[in-house]
């Protein structure tokens, strides 16, 4: 990087850390917010949400509301509006509010490029091919290993700045490109500084169980032998590092076994379940979902009727990952058939550097649309309510209601189906995070 590159870098950080501190809340109560001339509210109810009411959401024309501090407090037809005293206001411009999108499944924090596989798959290799020949993955392994934990940090914080320009205001991000103890850590610890540096609220995941890296080779339990240690374990919990595990369960990773393994030894430590499951292969990996009570069973391209019952009967949420498919030039998870077997469905980008360098969760929405045959209406319930469901925050983030934290997005089109039918550009006007304008 030359000079004048280092310092436009330095320069936009320093700006980003400026306008995030901004947002940090001042010691003083804040001033009750009323948004006003907002010509359509998304009433979107609290997840898990599932079969036909994802496409049912009420609608408020010509609306207002009121936020106390982090919550909303009131909404209705404008004309009921009581405005109190000492009320900031915020003009919508007779566009419509959705609660703030969540990204529910990422690989945010990452270092270094793989462009070449990229064209590599353009050129007929599939991404297994890629994986098995030492590609993949292990690609991002060693520029993660190669990185120091600030440097992870300066990588993803215009990433996270880009997310919330799209409207995001949660976003999990998972550890699996360190695979040694030290690398997890150092990928955890991370997550742990970008969420004191930039207003989106971060949620960790323990991925240690990844994919087997080059030192292991053929000896995937010696590996989870290392990273499923007790001491390991006790210190993600005791440091707060993550409150989800998860498993890549496939053929060229971890097999039912050794993703059962994984899943049961974590939730000892009190890391809730979650699985990337039935993405290239069918070898069961969503009735393993279902088996250990997973929260979440994510990507589901391969899913048959008996992943789905275990799934459904176990309170799992379908977490399709659109961009990926797209990014992969494979067959889409089949969201229809999920949908209408009453399994609610969320949402999410994937976003990382090697199957789906997708950052917009706007611009997955509309892949949701046109290539699942999702309406907008359950593309903004997948990236909101069930969303929410899929990290445990149903009762606190991504619907429209009385004390619910104030995550909004106010977009600068009168309807949810704009958005979504105009995916080339950035759609949203202004962003709150638990009722402050943050973008």
């Amino acid at each position: 990087m030359d000079g004048r590159a280092k310092s436009l870098r330095l320069c936009y950080h320093f700006l980003f850390e400026l306008s995030t501190s901004l947002f940090r809340p001042a010691k003083r109560s804040m001033k009750m917010l009323a948004i006003r001339n907002i010509g359509q509210l998304i009433l979107v109810p609290r997840g898990p949400i599932g079969g036909k009411a994802m496409g049912d959401v009420d609608r408020l024309e010509r609306a207002a509301m009121l936020i106390d501090g982090e919550t909303i407090s009131w909404f209705g037809e404008e004309s009921e509006l009581v405005v109190p005293g000492d009320c900031e206001t915020l003009d919508a411009g007779g566009n419509c509010v959705i609660p703030g999108l969540i990204d529910c499944h990422t690989h945010t924090v990452f270092a270094g490029s793989r462009e070449r596989e990229f064209v590599q798959r353009i050129e007929g290799r599939s991404y297994e091919e890629i994986a098995r020949s030492g590609g993949g993955i292990r690609i991002t392994v060693e520029a993660v290993r190669s990185a120091t934990c600030e440097e992870l940090v300066e990588l993803a914080l215009p990433r996270l700045r880009r997310m919330l320009e799209n409207g995001v205001t949660t976003v999990e991000l998972k550890s699996g490109y360190g695979l040694t103890v030290a690398d997890e850590f150092k990928m955890l610890e991370a997550v742990k500084r970008l969420n004191t540096r930039q207003p989106i609220e971060l949620v960790a995941t323990y991925l240690a169980a990844h994919t087997v890296p080059r030192e292991f080779d053929g000896r995937g339990d010696a590996y989870l032998d290392v990273v499923l240690d007790e001491k390991v374990l006790a210190r993600v919990r005791d440091e707060g590092l993550a409150e989800f595990c998860d498993v890549f369960c496939e053929t060229t990773a971890f097999d039912i076994e050794q993703s059962r393994r994984v899943l049961l030894a974590c939730n000892e430590f009190g890391l809730t379940p979650k699985l990337h499951a039935d993405q290239i292969t069918q070898i069961g990996a969503t009735v393993l979902a279902g088996e250990v009570g997973a929260i979440s069973a994510d990507h589901l391209e391969t899913i048959d009727d008996a992943g789905i019952s275990a799934m459904r009967e176990a309170g799992c949420i379908a977490v399709l990952l659109p961009g990926c498919s797209y990014f992969l030039g494979v067959s889409q998870a089949p969201a229809r058939k999920i949908i209408e077997a009453n399994l609610p469905v969320a949402i999410a980008t994937d976003y990382n550097p090697g199957s789906s360098m997708v950052e917009s969760l706007p611009l997955v929405m509309n892949i949701a649309a046109t290539q699942m045959r999702m309406t907008p209406c359950e593309s903004l319930i997948g990236v909101t309510a069930n969303a929410a469901a899929a990290l445990n925050r149903q009762g606190r983030i991504g619907a429209m209601a009385v004390g619910m934290q104030a995550d909004l997005a106010i977009l600068d089109v009168p309807t949810i189906e704009r958005m979504v039918y105009e995916p080339g550009r950035n759609c949203v006007r202004t962003v709150l995070k638990k009722g402050r304008v943050a973008f």
